[in-house]
């Protein structure tokens, strides 16, 4: 599985002969890239409905759009979207080579384009290249893809030990979602051996040295390597 960063929280993850963009914006300091610069991805998954999520989703109209009912009719109205699959929390998807799971996130969720629309709950997403069973399966790679949202105890209830992702990308700009200290708490919960920082310094409320992210993973005594990655770069995640 490939796993390349655009900057705040644009993701492009590749399993098998799948690529997957999620939640494009490119209008931030991490890229060089414009959406035209990208191949189309097969899929695109929408976290939530804020403009720094969604900002470049019509350049991507050609792939199949992917998030809940409510936000995925607004790209369809708004954007003219034609191949759309509306799913929701809790639900697995199969989209290609990869399994697509929906899971809640802690934050906001309205579209305020002169009319405020409600876009349904906002999601994270665990991104694997087998089913999720309750089976301890070592042989799979997932990737969770945490959204906008405050620290959960799903986190350590759930997400961790029953989809047990091997990697998370959180989210530790502070101010609109997790700080530093709460995203490491979410790392230490996860049970990860890979942790990447995202949704910081795309603008002043966000930034952050990444160096207290990193050092607080070390304090919660977590296993999980911490890659800070540059913008465009990308990390090879093995079983």
């Amino acid at each position: 599985m490939e796993l390349t960063w655009h900057g705040h929280a644009t993701w492009h993850v590749t399993v098998g002969e799948t690529s997957l963009l999620i939640d494009p914006f490119f209008d931030n300091p991490h890229t060089d890239l414009a959406p035209e610069d990208l191949e189309t991805p097969d899929y695109v998954l929408l976290t939530h409905a804020h403009a720094d999520h969604i900002a470049h989703v019509g350049a991507f109209t050609d792939a199949t759009i992917v998030g809940t009912p409510e936000l995925t009719g607004y790209i369809e109205d708004e954007h003219g979207a034609e191949d759309t699959i509306g799913m929701n929390l809790g639900g697995t998807i199969e989209c290609g080579d990869a399994y697509v799971t929906m899971h809640p996130a802690e934050h906001t969720n309205g579209i305020n384009t002169g009319y405020q629309y409600e876009a349904g709950n906002p999601a994270g997403y665990v991104i694997g290249d087998t089913k999720p069973t309750q089976l301890d399966d070592r042989q799979s790679t997932t990737f969770y893809h945490a959204g906008d949202t405050a620290l959960m105890t799903e986190m350590r209830d759930v997400i961790g030990p029953y989809l047990q992702p091997d990697a998370a990308a959180v989210p530790c700009g502070d101010h609109f979602t997790m700080g530093p200290q709460q995203a490491a708490i979410a790392v230490d919960w996860l049970d990860i051996d890979h942790a990447f920082p995202m949704h910081y310094d795309s603008f002043p409320p966000i930034e952050i040295d990444t160096r207290e992210f990193v050092n607080e993973v070390a304090g919660t005594g977590s296993d999980a390597e911490v890659h800070v990655l540059e913008g465009d770069e990308t990390f090879e995640l093995e079983p």
